[in-house]
Formats: structure tokens, C-alpha cells, sequence
């Protein structure tokens, strides 16, 4: 049997840890390495057409499967465009592997072509970050790698030179068994009781939740019952939190809706379940706080805490749930259902007139009618921006679908490449891209990508022509709009051209028909939607600093606009309210 270069081991490692694919584009010092995937069985190589792609693919993929994806970009330049997909993989506790590869060992320092320094580089977005300059490194280095992005939950970054790749791996080198899943945290006993403690003491306890309740939904929903509490979350916490939940009362935030904001701030006792929400002007100040994080560094960085409790949120409310006291008073629960139902109606009605005429179209409509027709297993990979707020008020989750953005790095470009590695994880899974004309162009050429391996991705484009978030900021800022109008072409005609199904629409009884035909067709499609761009209603007390970077002011007044079909939800919940 011939001989193991380090590449070929550095390939096998991976696919031991359960990687079945790297995303990138090839090159020079990374050629030893997408060689060795090239002559491996069950490794595959996913050439993008941007590193910026490949990171937030495996990012997303990552997201999906719950298990390690990897991505890799070429010496110098070509790996610097993996950081910003990068910082967003790490701030949404992806866990992700990426190969930087080096200039040639001898010339690092000396101001080589492309010569940059990776292990500098990429220290911020990442909990391991370090480079073989030797194959005796190999393979204990990599594993360390793998074992801090999986057991931390974000990125590891291996840096490594061309030659050093190509050379022999070490003989009787050290493998050992690795870790691939996270084991779940119980807090002691002491804060449980602490806990209990307080619970039981408050007369109304509110529960904010984020995206840490993931697997968590039917320990939450028996808690509350348990203790009558209203139930908010945070963006991130939508998907997991929100469906087949009669204690809901909206979002919190800017892009908030419902009673959220009030129940937070007229409790006893606010528990924060798995959220890093960092908006802390959304967050009481006068009442207790307790927080439940599986993160120690994120207890308290946001509020003042009463207690701080490191702990998984499932695990926790399995201990806490049977400790409590069964609260029989539902009057404040009751309270905040009343005025959700009433805050969802009435921004309903103002979102509701002759929307299904109204041209250029209302994007209300355009994500109405997306969530009524996508699969109950759908995949909606959100673009940073004006499709923020479509998503956080129309797509509807359901335990199945699965809403993935930069919702925590807040990058634009995001969606598209999202998609691609959501898609890979199962090809006949419906994945949508809600895409912003800005977001999608600036990366645009990576639907290519998309055509090239067939990928049947729907990029629902949402093009109104600017960059509305920005020119919001403007506005409230008290500035004129500027540098913000994007001359585009008919984006279906290039997705035409490039190989794929396209269709514009500019017509509200078009839209149908033109997402139901995209949704049928085997293959990558791209519905080119001609959006209003004064769709956005805003209050007429808002700040700049409630907008900007979304750094928000202490005032809970959000963004208006529609609420899709959560105010049906909202409706039942009433039902629960006794009647005088």
C-alpha cells in the first residue's frame, strides 16, 4: 500500500469526523488537497465561484445537519474571502472547518506574493486557529481542530502551506476516536433550586426563548403551562419556538410584533431561555432576570442577572419543571394573549387593503403568499435586510421548516449561498432563497453554481431596486437617500441565459402561478418579483439609533407592517382566555 501524503490524511481525517464535503475554489497551495478529495470515494469537492460562498454554505449545511461542514480557500487571497462567511458560521455556533492554505513554508515572512498570515487573520471567528508547518503535526493538530469546532460550536481554522501538504504523512502517526456531537449541560443543583425559588415567588414570569431552545419545544410549552407564562422570542428562536404554542406572544426587537415587548417588561420575573439577544434596550431593567445559556460567556452581557444559570435549556427545564409549584392564576398570561391578539389585528388591517392589486407589489404579499405555498419541510434561507422583516412576520414555522440568515453577523449575500449548502444536505428537500436585489448581485455569480450541479434551489428575488434597509436608516436619520438605487437588468432573462428557469413578475395576479410553476420545476429557478420600495410603514416617533446597525433606543416602538397568518394563531390562543 503506498503511502499517505499529508493531504490524503488530512481528507481521510475529515471524512472520519463525518465531512462528506469541502466547498471552495481551487488553486496553487490548495491543489494537493482537492487533488486527495478528487481520489477519494464518498469526498466531495463543491467548486463555487467565490470563498465568501463556500463559507456560508458549509455554514448553513453545518446549520442543517447539526454535524461538521468544511470549506477551503487558496493561499493569500483566496482564503481571506472566506472570513466574513466565517464570522457568520461562528456566531451561529456552526460548526465549521476551515483550510487556509499557506505560501510555500520557506518564504513565510519575507513578504512573499500573496502572502498573508492567516493565523492572525481569522483569530476573532474562530475557538482554533493554527498551522501545520510540519507533517509530524498531522494528525493530532487536525483532530484538535475538529474537536473544538464541534464540542465549542463554531469555527476551527487549519492553515497550511502547499509543500507541507505534498510531503509524506508521519508513520505510526496518533488517530484517536473523535468527538462529533456536543454533549447537553446540566446546571447543579444549588441553581436549580435558586431557581425554583424564584419561580415560585413571582406572581407573573415571562419567558423570552432563542434559538438555544432548539430541541426544547415541549419542555418549554409544559413549563409554561406549569407556571402561566407568556412565551416571546427573539428572531433566531422563531423557528423553534413559535409554532403549536398557546402561550405566544410575539417577537421582541426591532422587527418585533405583538405583545412581546410588554410582557418582558410587566413580569416579576423575565427568563431568558437560550438567547443571546442583543438588543439590550429591548430588555427590562427594573424587574429580576434570570438567564439559562449553554454558553457561560453570554450569561449577563446583555442585562443586570439575578441568577445566572449555565445549562442547556432542555436539560434545565427537565430538572426545574417538576420542582416548581403549579401557578393556578392566569391573569396576567390572559392579559398578554388579549393584547397580542389586539396588536396583530390591528397592524393586520392596515396590511390587508387591496394588497393583491396594488402594483408596484406589496413584498407583504409576495411572503404571504411564499409561506402559503412552500413545503411544510421547506428550508428559507434569509437575505440580511428588507428580507429580514418579510421572514420574521410571514414565514409561519411549523416544528419542520427550517429559517436560516445572518441573523446574528448581519451580513448582505447571504441567502444564495446559504442555499447551496442547505441544498446539498438533501436535494429533494424544497429549499427557497429569499433573496434582496442588493444581496443576491453581490453575489451573483455564484448562481452559476447553482446551474452547474443541478442544485433545484428556488431564489425568490425580491427586487425593488434599492437597498430599503439603508435608505431607512437614512430616513430616519433625517438624511436624504443616497447611493442606495440599483439599476438592475430582468434578472429572469439572466437566469435564462445562464441555464436555469426564470420568470419576472411585476403583476400581484401573476404571483401565484409564477412561485407555483418555479416550485415544480426540477432544477435551480429564479422568480424576478418587481417589489414596492415604499412598502415599509414606519411610526412617526423613531430614532436613528433605533435603526442604525439595528443599535437600538430604550423606546419599545418597532417597525410596522404585516403579521401573515400569526394572527390566526393569535385568534386560538384567545380561546384559552375564560370569559367573564
Amino acid at each position: 500500500m503506498a503511502k499517505q501524503n499529508v493531504s490524503e490524511q488530512f481528507v481521510d481525517i475529515l471524512a472520519r469526523a463525518g465531512v462528506k464535503r469541502l466547498y471552495g475554489v481551487v488553486g496553487d497551495s490548495l491543489n494537493p488537497v482537492v487533488d486527495a478529495i478528487r481520489r477519494r470515494a464518498g469526498m466531495e469537492w463543491v467548486q463555487v465561484r467565490h470563498e465568501e460562498t463556500a463559507a456560508f454554505a458549509a455554514g448553513a449545511e453545518a446549520q442543517i445537519t447539526g454535524t461538521l461542514a468544511a470549506c477551503a480557500g487558496s493561499c493569500g487571497p483566496g482564503n481571506l474571502h472566506l472570513i466574513n462567511g466565517l464570522y457568520d458560521a461562528h456566531r451561529s455556533m456552526a460548526p465549521v472547518l476551515a483550510l487556509a492554505s499557506h505560501i510555500p513554508s520557506s518564504e513565510i515572512g519575507l513578504g512573499y506574493f500573496q502572502e498573508t498570515h492567516p493565523e492572525l487573520l481569522f483569530q476573532e471567528c474562530s475557538h482554533y486557529n493554527e498551522m501545520i508547518s510540519n507533517p509530524q503535526q498531522m494528525p493530532r493538530l487536525l483532530q484538535t481542530a475538529i474537536q473544538h469546532a464541534i464540542g465549542q460550536g463554531g469555527v476551527s481554522v487549519v492553515s497550511m502551506p502547499g509543500d507541507v501538504a505534498s510531503q509524506p504523512a508521519p508513520e505510526k502517526s496518533i488517530e484517536h476516536a473523535l468527538v462529533t456531537s456536543r454533549p447537553t449541560v446540566r446546571p447543579g443543583d444549588d441553581e436549580i433550586d435558586k431557581l425554583c425559588r424564584m419561580v415560585d415567588e413571582a406572581k407573573r414570569v415571562t419567558l423570552f426563548c432563542g434559538s438555544g431552545t432548539a430541541g426544547a419545544h415541549a419542555e418549554v410549552m409544559e413549563f409554561a403551562e406549569r407556571v402561566k407564562a407568556p412565551v416571546g422570542h427573539a428572531l433566531r428562536g422563531k423557528e423553534w419556538i413559535q409554532y403549536d404554542n398557546p402561550f405566544d406572544v410575539g417577537m421582541s426587537g426591532l422587527l418585533g410584533y405583538g405583545a412581546a415587548y410588554e410582557a418582558t417588561h410587566e413580569c416579576d420575573l423575565l427568563i431568558l431561555l437560550g438567547t443571546d439577544f442583543p438588543y439590550n434596550a429591548f430588555l427590562p431593567n427594573d424587574v429580576k432576570i434570570v438567564q439559562v445559556d449553554v454558553r457561560p460567556e453570554r450569561l449577563g452581557r446583555r442585562s443586570k442577572l439575578d441568577l445566572a444559570v449555565w445549562g442547556d435549556v432542555r436539560e434545565t427545564l427537565r430538572c426545574l419543571t417538576p420542582r416548581v409549584k403549579v401557578k393556578s392564576d392566569r391573569k396576567f398570561l390572559d392579559r398578554m394573549l388579549k393584547k397580542h391578539a389586539d396588536a396583530l389585528e390591528g397592524v393586520v388591517k392596515a396590511y390587508t387593503r387591496k394588497v393583491d392589486k396594488h402594483i408596484p407589489i406589496h413584498p407583504e404579499y409576495v411572503a404571504s403568499v411564499l409561506d402559503e405555498l412552500a413545503d411544510e419541510d421547506a428550508v428559507f434561507t434569509v437575505d440580511t435586510g428588507m428580507c429580514n422583516v418579510w421572514a420574521a412576520r410571514y414565514l409561519s414555522p411549523n416544528g419542520k421548516r427550517r429559517v436560516i440568515g445572518s441573523f446574528s453577523h448581519g451580513s448582505m449575500a447571504n441567502a444564495l449561498p446559504q442555499a447551496i449548502g442547505a441544498q446539498f444536505t438533501d436535494r429533494d428537500r424544497q429549499v427557497v432563497s429569499m433573496s434582496g436585489d442588493g444581496g443576491f448581485t453581490m453575489l451573483m455569480g455564484d448562481f452559476l453554481t447553482l446551474v452547474q450541479y443541478n442544485l433545484p434551489v428556488k431564489v425568490v428575488l425580491f427586487n425593488n431596486s434599492s437597498l430599503g434597509m439603508v435608505e431607512l436608516e437614512m430616513l430616519v436619520g433625517g438624511l436624504p437617500s443616497f447611493g442606495t438605487t440599483n439599476k438592475n437588468p430582468d434578472f429572469a432573462a439572466v437566469a435564462r441565459a445562464a441555464g436555469a428557469y426564470g420568470v419576472r413578475v411585476e403583476k400581484p395576479k401573476e404571483l401565484q402561478s409564477a412561485l407555483k410553476d418555479a416550485f415544480k420545476h426540477k432544477g435551480p429557478a429564479l422568480v424576478d418579483i418587481v417589489t414596492d420600495p415604499n412598502a415599509l410603514s414606519i411610526p412617526p416617533k423613531i430614532s436613528a439609533d433605533m435603526v442604525t446597525g439595528f443599535a437600538l433606543s430604550a423606546s419599545k416602538i418597532v417597525l410596522d407592517g404585516g403579521v401573515g397568518r400569526m394572527v390566526q394563531m393569535a385568534r386560538s390562543n384567545l380561546r384559552n382566555v375564560p370569559r367573564p
